[in-house]
Parts: structure tokens; C-alpha cells; sequence
């Protein structure tokens, strides 16, 4: 018989795997319980929401890019601000999961998530703020505590709204394309290089 863990984890995977094929809002606690084959009402015992669920994958997304992030820091002595930027822009190549999630659908997950859950979120991204804080500090001495600040909280944010730009569907195109904006084909990396190009200066 498996763990509650075990099950959590079976939620979750269950969760992402829809989530390939299927919008956020097609996702229902119904949905995932016919995918691993456990009753809705027994998902309460470990989720109270889908939200819930989806705010648990953007944890485990973030943790997962706490870890590059530390291979950033760990396994350098020195980099300039090119290398830098394009380690941290390599970083988030595994991270449309992220992107897609927290673009569409953070405010309403975050709202709807018991606080103890969103708790357990924030702690992560606090993790990754202070691995970053950490990489500018090693890498930038001469940067201010001001100017450390003003980095982090220009690139989490900018990171909102990467998906769109990366991932536009059809109608997107075909609304930009009649209103006369150019579709640019580019990459989370390549945004994200030159938003931190910009704020190192």
C-alpha cells in the first residue's frame, strides 16, 4: 500500500502529465483522479484544490532550478557579466513548466492554496533569491545591496511574463500578424540573457 507521500507524488505527476495536453482550466480534480485511478474525495486527504496541486509543481519547478542555480554559484570562481548572464539564461531552459504556469494562472493558485502550502512555496523562492543574491555577490563585489535588490526584483517578475513571447498559440499570432506586429521567434534563454545583460550594465 503506498505511502501518503507516494500518493502526493502520484497526484502531482498525474497533474503534470494532463497539463502536456491540456489547459489549466480544463484540468479538474475529476480529471486527475480518472488518470491514477483514486476517488476525488480521497485527493482531499493530500490537496484540498487543484490549485493546490499546480502550486505544488511550481515549487518543485523552482527547487529545480534552485539547483542549477547553485551549480552556477558552486562551480565558478569568477565569471564576467557575458558569462554570467548567459549561465543564468541557460538555466532556465527546463522551465516551461514554470513559465506556462506563472504567467497564466499564479494569482488565482496562490488564492486559493491553504497558507501553509503557499508557505512552503515562498520558502523556495526564497531559496532562489538567495542563491542569486549570493551569485551577484561572488561574482559582483562592487554591486550595492541596493543594486542587488533592484537585480532580483526586476528579473522574477520579468520572468511573469516570458511565456507568451516564447510560446504564442495561433490566435496569437494571427491578432499580432492582423495588428501589425512583427512575431519575433525567440527562446526563454535568450530573453532572459538579455534582461540580466541589461541589469548588470
Amino acid at each position: 500500500m503506498k505511502d501518503s507521500n507516494e500518493r502526493s507524488i502520484e497526484i502531482v505527476m498525474a497533474c503534470r502529465k494532463l497539463y502536456r495536453t491540456m489547459s489549466y482550466q480544463e484540468i479538474s480534480l475529476k480529471e486527475i483522479s480518472c488518470e491514477i485511478s483514486i476517488s476525488r474525495p480521497s485527493i482531499y486527504n493530500y490537496f484540498v484544490s487543484k490549485e493546490e496541486i499546480f502550486l505544488e509543481i511550481l515549487r518543485e519547478e523552482y527547487e529545480a532550478w534552485s539547483r542549477s542555480l547553485l551549480e552556477i554559484l558552486h562551480g565558478n570562481e569568477k565569471m564576467t557579466k557575458d558569462e554570467f548572464a548567459a549561465a543564468l539564461a541557460h538555466s532556465t531552459e527546463g522551465c516551461e513548466t514554470l513559465f506556462r504556469i506563472q504567467c497564466m494562472n499564479l494569482y488565482d493558485i496562490e488564492e486559493h492554496s491553504r497558507i501553509e502550502r503557499l508557505t512552503e512555496y515562498k520558502k523556495v523562492i526564497r531559496k532562489v533569491m538567495e542563491i542569486l543574491n549570493a551569485c551577484l555577490v561572488k561574482f559582483f563585489p562592487s554591486m550595492t545591496e541596493e543594486e542587488r535588490i533592484g537585480f532580483l526584483y526586476t528579473l522574477l517578475p520579468f520572468m511573469y511574463g516570458i511565456y507568451p513571447y516564447v510560446y504564442p498559440t495561433e490566435r496569437q499570432k494571427e491578432a499580432m500578424q492582423r495588428a501589425g506586429i512583427p512575431c519575433r521567434g525567440v527562446t526563454a534563454a535568450q530573453l532572459v540573457y538579455a534582461c540580466v545583460r541589461k541589469l548588470l550594465g
